[in-house]
């Protein structure tokens, strides 16, 4: 903007001067490297078990830091399109990306977000690939739904001897988003299909229909599939994990995007879904019209041959929102550091002060539980108790962590004022994609009847969470008390209370036992009544400048 002067005449001149001056705003965010701004993902790979990956970890967090967070911008701005059908007519189903959505998933599976698990199963590498994971989520989330999902497949696929090209590719480090067979492909992308209208979460209720194509149903594994799927997701992958009534009842199968003959299978995309946010993934409705599909697992068994992926995914959704948590918290926190109202920094600001250093605690809190949660999945097939605790503790997280994020990432938000709600920032993308994680893999209803079930029928899940909470030095005795007691009397009415004071003890336990600086603060706030609803309600004596100096350099 400018404007006319004054001649040295005393009349209007043409000569024109700049009044608009951009002062009072902070520099660019990125680059930055992600992974040596947090001190509280470093400490946790060590602490877990990860700490042999900590070369491969570190540079992603640079890379994810730098182009990829400037990939992410685009990817999401343009959301998937689908082509049903080429120019001349032929029925295609293909789903076009924006160029950055595909170098970005390049990336990430060459580094082994989908796959490092269970290229180096050895211990330690879920460890690692939950902090991958973590570090990827912060820059471009929507990514992170066909990640997980390739990631979660592997386990379910290697219980069907022919299909182990699937899952080995599957865990390849390498990308090719051509559709064309698995023949031709050194990697491959799993979609998953449970979800029909008539259903939802009752996936016991479903209607697609499972056809053996032997008459001998004890040898033979080739079925044709007829039915829809109403949340169908990554239409783009290779295959496809669904579940449909079998003769023998609800049961697992891979669906291939191409036959073994080389054909198109017969699954149309009927359209994708118009999502509040996930914008640079798509999710899918489709119709199965005779679609060939190999069986996974017995008949009948479709829920406990799938269900092995449920606590991956879970775990998934944890570090997705502690993920979210974390980025909205750095942009906040820079903000503040750099913008001045009323004479002095934001981050001077007493109640500022307050708001960030209680963000901190949650966020910190958020990450030890979720990388705590990984070591008790990396343990789960050599330690039966690690494996009782990551049954129930992936539900509780899940339940607690995502119901968190939206809250968070709304206070972030608030910190930069009007900037945090326009889309040149961040912080509206983290804002839409914050819900997804409470929703996607089981609500939060969902996760507390899970709870519930564990607890009234799997003993030793009870005796994992007790473990948890005793061994932990500085929780309150009436705390731990009154959850004995709580657990004691299982009603479904009191579940979400239930578990949300589980979550809280174990968030508790994690930081205590990673001695964080923040572990005493988070214990006055939340177990001891030192809070209020909303976030910046901390005691004042507590040290604001610690957690908020140890969250962003």
């Amino acid at each position: 903007m400018s404007a006319f002067v004054p001649s040295a005449a005393g009349g209007l001149g043409s000569h024109r001067v700049e009044n608009h001056l951009v002062q009072n705003q902070p520099p660019e965010f990125a680059p930055r490297d992600l992974w040596n701004d947090d001190v509280v993902l470093r400490e946790s790979l060590a602490r877990e078990g990860g700490q042999a990956w900590t070369a491969q970890v570190s540079a992603y967090g640079a890379l994810a830091g730098d182009a990829l967070y400037a990939l992410g911008f685009d990817a999401h701005r343009d959301r998937p399109r689908l082509r049903s059908h080429d120019r001349f007519g032929h029925r295609i189903d293909v789903v076009e990306f924006h160029p950055n959505y595909h170098q970005v998933m390049r990336s990430a599976i060459e580094h082994g977000v989908a796959g490092l698990s269970w290229r180096e199963g050895r211990e330690g590498s879920h460890v690692a690939r939950a902090a991958l994971s973590y570090l990827h989520h912060q820059v471009e989330p929507g990514s992170s739904c066909p990640l997980t999902m390739t990631h979660a497949a592997v386990p379910v696929l290697r219980q069907a001897p022919a299909l182990a090209e699937w899952a080995d590719k599957a865990a390849a480090p390498h990308y090719d988003p051509r559709n064309v067979p698995i023949a031709d492909k050194r990697g491959v992308t799993l979609g998953m299909g449970m979800t029909e209208k008539q259903g939802g979460s009752d996936v016991r209720s479903n209607t697609t229909a499972a056809t053996p194509l032997s008459a001998d149903r004890q040898s033979g594994d080739e079925y044709s599939l007829v039915g829809h799927k109403w949340f169908f997701s990554a239409p783009m992958s290779d295959g496809f994990l669904v579940l449909a009534q079998a003769p023998g009842g609800l049961s697992c199968f891979l669906m291939p995007r191409w036959r073994p003959d080389g054909s198109r299978n017969a699954f149309r995309i009927m359209r994708l879904k118009d999502k509040l946010g996930d914008w640079s993934n798509a999710s899918s409705e489709v119709e199965f019209d005779g679609a060939w599909a190999h069986r996974v697992g017995e008949e009948g068994r479709g829920v406990p041959t799938i269900i092995q992926m449920v606590m991956l995914t879970r775990l998934d959704c944890m570090l997705g929102s502690s993920a979210e948590m974390r980025m909205a918290l750095a942009q906040a926190i820079h903000h503040a550091r750099h913008r001045s109202t009323f004479g002095k920094r934001l981050v001077e600001h007493a109640l500022m002060r307050n708001v960030l250093a209680d963000l901190a605690i949650e966020s910190e809190a958020a990450l030890v539980l979720s990388m705590r949660v990984a070591r008790a999945v990396d343990a789960a097939d050599r330690d039966a108790g690690e494996a009782a605790f990551a049954r129930v503790a992936t539900a509780i997280g899940k339940y607690w962590i995502c119901k968190r994020a939206p809250a968070f990432v709304n206070e972030a938000q608030e910190c930069l004022g009007g900037a945090g709600y326009v889309e040149e920032s961040m912080l509206p993308r983290l804002y839409r994609q914050a819900p997804l994680n409470s929703i996607w893999e089981g609500s939060g209803n969902i996760q507390c009847l899970d709870v519930l079930r564990a607890l009234a029928r799997e003993p030793e899940c009870v005796a994992a969470l007790q473990q948890e909470l005793s061994e932990a030095d500085g929780i309150p005795e009436t705390f731990i008390a009154g959850l004995a007691d709580a657990m004691s009397r299982i009603e479904e009415g009191g579940a979400r209370l239930l578990v949300e004071r589980l979550a809280l003890g174990l968030q508790a336990a994690a930081l205590l036992r990673a001695d964080s600086p923040l572990a005493e603060a988070f214990v006055r706030s939340r177990l001891q009544g030192g809070h209020g609803l909303a976030f910046g309600t901390l005691p004042g004596d507590i040290d604001f400048e610690t957690a908020i100096a140890r969250t962003l350099p």
